[in-house]
């Protein structure tokens, strides 16, 4: 049953992407008709050879490589670095200095390879997400009103790319297999900024819901799987092979060579990737911002895994209620104890959200201090997501987070659209149909 809608949602995509074609001219119905097999892409992060410089990581087939990512329909840029498969040990040992509880007991698990970003999100990629509450709007507006009927067929076919891509008010089945909504502009921007709103500082106050959206959106838009990171999957990345309380080694007093915390900081995120990367070469492991996972927190997570090796894929604890979730990192709001490899945060909810005037109170951004030194770092696993896992990864979790975002649509509040690779092109078309039915 699962291959069969996996088949036919590939199927549905491919006719929706080869329309698209047609219509903006990439390539014609016919040839479209014709084309039995798509042609085999080039999958970015995976070479046949090991590069003569820099990382790489053999996998089946090949090398997993570094690499560089466009998003789409934008000049913004983020790199993905590989990580080797293998096993660690999760946890701090009851002898490590500034250890707490629930970091314990120790459990030995193994990780597949993946591909992880070399730092947080900044705020260049997360406003070009953001940008896409208007590009929705707008979307469904030109949808709904239509183009000036002037017998102009370019219009027309630009409009029926716009259609394939607005909400037309319900949530239907294939709608739940791209819909993305996306940010409301913020209640109070001088607020959300006020740690630093740089294109490469790294983006902040974002609530878990938005980071999943995000990854989503970014998913749709290039065809490549990402996602936050479990839990598990953060601390390997984390250490990089290392065992002590950070991953250089146990002195605290060369954390601000690679960090930005409380003491280096100036009450601010910093530009990403401007201090020491970690052995894998990952920057900003340790500061700058806190980092989302996908793990709701419990206190005795670890003791209720057991003393044998377990797998990182099977031991994520998917959220069962809106609070507490899994942050990691420290961060420059806090001291240094709090950025050692196995340290472990907790969200707030409605501590985080007091300011937030909007009833219900927004599911993308919180208000409060605390929260403007979270934010996120995005990974892409070696296997393609299956469709069961990215509901899991990608959607709203609880029932409360999912009212709430029903709300606002319902209200006119909300913004929603289908994301995929030939989204830019709906956003070009609706762009340009706009200027031209304005006098």
């Amino acid at each position: 049953m699962k291959t069969m809608m996996t088949r036919t949602f590939l199927a549905h995509r491919m006719s929706r992407l080869a329309i698209v074609a047609a219509i903006t001219g990439t390539v014609s119905f016919a040839e479209c008709a014709r084309a039995k097999e798509p042609a085999a892409p080039t999958t970015p992060g995976l070479a046949a050879e090991a590069p003569a410089d820099g990382p790489s990581v053999k996998v089946d087939g090949g090398y997993m490589v570094p690499y560089t990512e466009k998003i789409p329909g934008t000049d913004i840029t983020f790199e993905m670095v590989p990580v080797p498969g293998g096993e660690f040990v999760m946890g701090s040992p009851p002898t490590e200095a500034e250890r707490a509880d629930d970091e314990g007991p120790q459990v030995r698990v193994k990780v597949e390879p993946f591909w992880i970003g070399k730092c947080e999100v900044t705020w260049g990629e997360y406003k070009s997400f953001m940008a896409m509450y208007d590009a929705f709007k707008k979307l469904q507006m030109l949808s709904a009103n239509g183009a000036p009927d002037d017998g102009d067929a370019a219009a027309d076919k630009k409009l029926r790319v716009v259609k394939m891509h607005a909400w037309n008010g319900k949530v239907e089945d294939e709608w739940k297999v791209d819909a993305v909504t996306a940010p409301t502009p913020l209640y109070d921007s001088t607020f959300t900024y006020s740690a630093g709103e740089e294109p490469n500082q790294p983006a902040v106050t974002i609530t878990p819901f938005a980071a999943k959206q995000y990854t989503k959106w970014l998913s749709g838009i290039t065809g490549n799987d990402y996602r936050l990171p479990s839990e598990a999957e953060w601390e390997y990345a984390a250490r990089a092979g290392s065992t002590t309380a950070y991953s250089f080694g146990d002195d605290a007093s060369q954390l601000q060579d690679y960090a930005w915390i409380e003491d280096n900081a100036d009450f601010q995120t910093h530009p990403v990737g401007t201090k020491k990367p970690n052995a894998w070469g990952l920057c900003d492991m340790h500061g700058n911002a806190a980092e989302w996972t996908l793990d709701e927190y419990a206190p005795d997570a670890y003791a209720k895994l057991g003393a044998d090796t377990v797998d990182a894929k099977t031991i994520v604890r998917s959220p069962t209620k809106v609070y507490p979730r899994v942050i990691r990192g420290g961060s420059w709001y806090e001291q240094a104890p709090a950025a050692r490899s196995a340290a472990r945060h907790k969200s707030e909810e409605r501590e985080w959200k007091i300011s937030d005037p909007n009833i219900p109170k927004s599911p993308w951004w919180y208000t409060e201090e605390a929260a403007m030194a979270v934010g996120m770092r995005v990974m892409r696993p070696l296997k393609p997501l299956s469709a069961d896992e990215k509901k899991q990864v990608w959607e709203a979790d609880v029932d409360d987070i999912r009212e709430d975002v029903a709300a606002r649509l319902r209200e006119g509040r909300g913004a929603l659209g289908m994301a995929d690779e030939t989204l830019p092109d709906a956003v070009q078309a609706a762009e340009e149909l706009d200027k031209t039915s304005k006098p």
